[in-house]
């Protein structure tokens, strides 16, 4: 099982889209920002295409770690966004307990990203569940068409 912890809804398919695509894999996406709320119902999209992803859970918990799964964060380091680098620290300290994560960026300047298999499929899912937000990456595709993901070693 794998959980992924989103600051903002289409963060979870910005930085984990290869991963989240893989129908080998099962994941939960906590939503951790409080404006997540206002939109659930476009999140949930996301469940009905994907039916490897177990559950979506919008709150701030962090009470669910069990050292058997393996979790993903965005990263404390790289990400620019104060959310992000918030979040991205509770992730560092679970890594520091030993729990298994994972960091991902959806900054290109981390130093591991790489361009995505399917972009032209990154980018259709992206607009279909979050048709609101394609302003956001309407004049920077190839910002969605990247992502990466990284094991620290502690």
């Amino acid at each position: 099982m794998n959980i992924i912890y989103a600051p903002h809804c289409d963060d979870e398919i910005i930085g984990c889209f290869e991963l989240i695509c893989n129908p080998d894999e099962e994941f939960i996406i906590y939503y951790t920002h409080p404006e997540n709320m206002n939109r659930i119902d476009e999140a949930k999209n996301l469940k009905s295409l994907l039916p490897n992803i177990k559950d979506q859970l919008f709150d701030y918990s962090f009470s669910t770690f069990e050292k058997k799964y393996t979790y993903y964060f965005p990263d404390p380091v790289y990400e620019t966004h104060p959310d992000h680098r918030q979040i991205g620290a509770i992730g560092e300290s679970f890594l520091r307990s030993g729990y298994n994560v994972i960091f991902y960026s959806i900054n290109m300047k981390a130093p591991y990203i790489h361009k995505v298999k399917n972009p032209d499929n990154k980018e259709f899912l992206l607009n279909q569940i979050y048709p609101l937000q394609n302003k956001l990456w309407e004049y920077d595709k190839t910002f969605i068409l990247f992502e990466g993901r990284c094991k620290w070693l502690i």
